[in-house]
């Protein structure tokens, strides 16, 4: 797949010393959905900064549709739609005349047939004529959308779309999201919410310290690193682990009641089989057994904190 986003050797150091982006490439494809996931002071809002133009880069380059973006920078910028985490709008302004006014920055003429459609995609179309102090703030939101696509861009950056927005209204914002990308839109989303990750994305970026720990796709990552746990509930507990299964590496949950087995279910023996063998060879009853996939939040961890470790 061609990328559409290029991101070559990027670094980006301060004048006090402070290295925000270190040697940093990243090809983002054209058409799919890349989270970029990181702690806080991991350098994702900087990365975003500096691609859409807001942060200089010491060195390195940054090329959006083949259009660097210092020698090019109008032709790659009018490329790009950026949804900040901070909520910056004018108060007083109606809906619609927020949208039009970001559409003309960008020197693209009227067009209010296409507004429309974005405004009744992002259910805004029935507030259009309200002054923006009186939406609530995932209506809010949806507004800084709605100005990042007035220009038809073809990469979105939505950083921390969700922050602040209740459930429902996330939920909608992902259905919104998964209709930007049918359209062809490209769409690089920083989250704190893992399972929005999970959810939506084709790909997933880890950015640590200012540098990318992994690119990978979402399902081979989990493919990889995901671990299985096997879940033992027993009928009547125990104060302690029999010296039998000693070697199994058990944990004792649930005051006594369940064994969790942790293993990789890629490997050629999983250990399952000589488990089971050696419980019942204990004479402990077993009263369920259930397995669990580990999530992306518990791959992301393990991540990060590998690295906050080395």
């Amino acid at each position: 797949m061609t990328a559409i986003l290029s991101v070559d050797r990027l670094t980006k150091t301060y004048a006090g010393g402070f290295t925000a982006l270190d040697d940093v490439s990243l090809d983002i494809r054209e058409g799919e959905i890349l989270a970029l996931l990181g702690p806080n002071g991991a350098g994702k809002t900087t990365l975003i900064s500096t691609v859409c133009g807001i942060t200089q880069a010491t060195s390195g380059h940054v090329t959006v549709g083949g259009h660097d973006t210092i020698t090019a920078y109008r032709a790659a910028r009018e490329m790009i739609g950026l949804v900040p985490q901070e909520i910056n709008l004018e108060p007083f302004e109606k809906v619609i005349n927020t949208v039009r006014f970001s559409r003309g920055l960008f020197g693209r003429p009227r067009d209010d047939a296409y507004l429309e459609k974005i405004l009744r995609q992002l259910s805004l179309w029935d507030k259009k004529d309200e002054p923006i102090r009186s939406l609530s703030g995932g209506m809010k939101r949806r507004v800084l959308i709605a100005k990042a696509l007035s220009h038809e861009p073809r990469v979105l950056f939505l950083d921390e779309p969700s922050a602040g927005v209740d459930v429902e209204l996330r939920r909608d914002m992902w259905a919104v999201v998964r209709q930007l990308q049918e359209d062809g839109v490209t769409i690089i989303l920083t989250t704190h919410y893992i399972e929005e990750a999970e959810t939506m994305a084709d790909r997933i970026a880890v950015i640590n310290g200012g540098r990318i720990l992994l690119v990978e796709e979402k399902a081979a990552l989990m493919r990889r690193m995901g671990r299985k746990e096997m879940r033992i509930e027993l009928k009547e507990p125990v104060t302690r682990i029999p010296s039998a299964l000693a070697d199994f590496g058990l944990t004792l949950e649930a005051e006594g009641t369940r064994l969790v087995y942790s293993y990789d279910r890629q490997a050629s023996r999983t250990g399952i089989v000589r488990l089971l063998s050696a419980l019942q060879e204990t004479g402990l009853t077993v009263a369920d057994v259930e397995t669990r996939q580990s999530s992306l939040e518990e791959i992301f961890v393990g991540l990060v904190t590998e690295r906050q470790s080395a």
